[in-house]
């Protein structure tokens, strides 16, 4: 349910004004001690980012698809690290529960990671699986006479685990295959569940991912995510989401270093004038505003589209191959574009570089994207 256009706009603007104003002026700072500052969290708590799409019955803002990508392009305009504080909890660490969770499963955790008191995650990933979902290898065992499933496994680069009070876990309660998958809510109390520290990492720094180990954790029955054997289909269905949003957060990152390309060109000169006048900087410029308009039009069309309850599987996975790759090469370009002071970190311009190589990785590789785009190409062909 859409919210009336006012409302909707002057959330924009308001979300528009804390990322210009307060944000942005903290890149540096976030970037530099990998932490994003207390005050900056509480100030997105206010701003009930956590609960973007955590329907208003729960505490949430419920915004509709089309309103979530209006703020996540808005909070592509600072880094990345920033909307990964609230990420998992608007994205992928809800959206199996608001999606497939029961009555009583919404009513004791949704209100609470709509107010961002729990920090949620997606623990997908394991040291052998990636992309390939379905091959999952932490077992849940069924202990019928105690009422829990049995834990036992690791995952791997899992965002915001250092914070999480909360996991969906996909693990294996049959045979191979997507069938044998099922998901579970698991608290981070729970005994025998243990988190590693966060890794080092290219870009993205505020941002942490870490391991998250599973030794005979007892995870009570009620905690099951939907029925045995669907935890795939979840999976599938939080990750369909997840990617159009991370694709909004990738036009937005354009748009912020377009900006930063033109500021640069019109004040820097060369041979006496402005290197904007120079029709090969010009053509950088062009490119990458052309490839972002397109990339923002996919992604808008793709959001009404999951609005009207339409199949997006296909759509989602172009718009996420299209958006991220974009911004690859906006990034690309404006180092270039910036020259000696593109590759200097006193700009920010080496960390969006560094930033936005991420996209082009998690919730599916461009070649997922691809493997996807084609088979569901072929399939609606045939």
């Amino acid at each position: 349910m859409a919210l009336d256009p006012e409302t909707y706009t002057q959330l924009l603007e308001t979300i528009e004004r804390f990322v210009n104003e307060t944000l942005r002026p903290r890149e540096g700072e976030v970037a530099e001690t990998d932490e994003i500052p207390d005050d900056l969290v509480q100030g997105m708590k206010d701003l009930g980012l956590f609960g973007l799409s955590i329907p208003e019955e729960y505490g949430g803002l419920g915004l509709n698809m089309a309103e979530e990508i209006g703020v996540a392009i808005a909070l592509g305009h600072t880094s990345p690290a920033m909307r990964s504080t609230f990420g998992t909890n608007v994205g992928i660490g809800s959206q199996g529960l608001v999606m497939s969770g029961t009555d009583e499963q919404k009513a004791e955790w949704l209100p609470k990671i709509a107010s961002g008191e729990i920090i949620t995650s997606f623990a997908l990933t394991e040291p052998d699986v990636g992309s390939d979902a379905g091959s999952v290898k932490t077992r849940a065992e069924l202990d019928e006479a105690k009422g829990v499933y049995r834990l036992n496994g690791t995952k791997r680069y899992i965002t915001n685990a250092d914070k999480a009070d909360l996991f969906t876990v996909m693990a294996r309660t049959g045979g191979e295959g997507a069938r044998g998958v099922t998901s579970f809510l698991v608290p981070r109390d729970l005994p025998g569940l243990s988190v590693a520290p966060h890794e080092k990492k290219m870009g993205q720094q505020g941002a942490h991912v870490c391991d998250v180990n599973f030794d005979d954790v007892e995870v009570p029955v009620a905690n099951r995510l939907g029925e045995e054997g669907e935890g795939f289909k979840v999976a599938m269905r939080v990750l369909d989401r997840g990617r159009l949003h991370i694709a909004g957060v990738c036009v937005g990152a354009a748009e912020r270093l377009i900006e930063e390309m033109v500021s640069y060109a019109t004040e820097r000169k060369q041979f006496g004038k402005p290197i904007a006048e120079f029709q090969l900087i010009q053509a950088m410029i062009a490119d990458s505003k052309a490839e972002c308009m397109a990339a923002r039009a996919l992604v808008e069309q793709t959001a009404k589209k999951r609005d009207a309850g339409e199949n997006i599987t296909l759509d989602c996975a172009a718009a996420k191959l299209t958006a991220s790759e974009m911004v690859g090469r906006v990034a690309d370009r404006a180092v270039q574009v910036h020259g000696g002071a593109g590759y200097i970190a006193d700009y920010g311009i080496e960390r969006f570089y560094r930033d936005v190589r991420l996209f082009r990785i998690y919730e599916g590789t461009s070649e997922i994207q691809r493997t996807i785009i084609a088979r569901e190409t072929i399939k609606a062909g045939g």
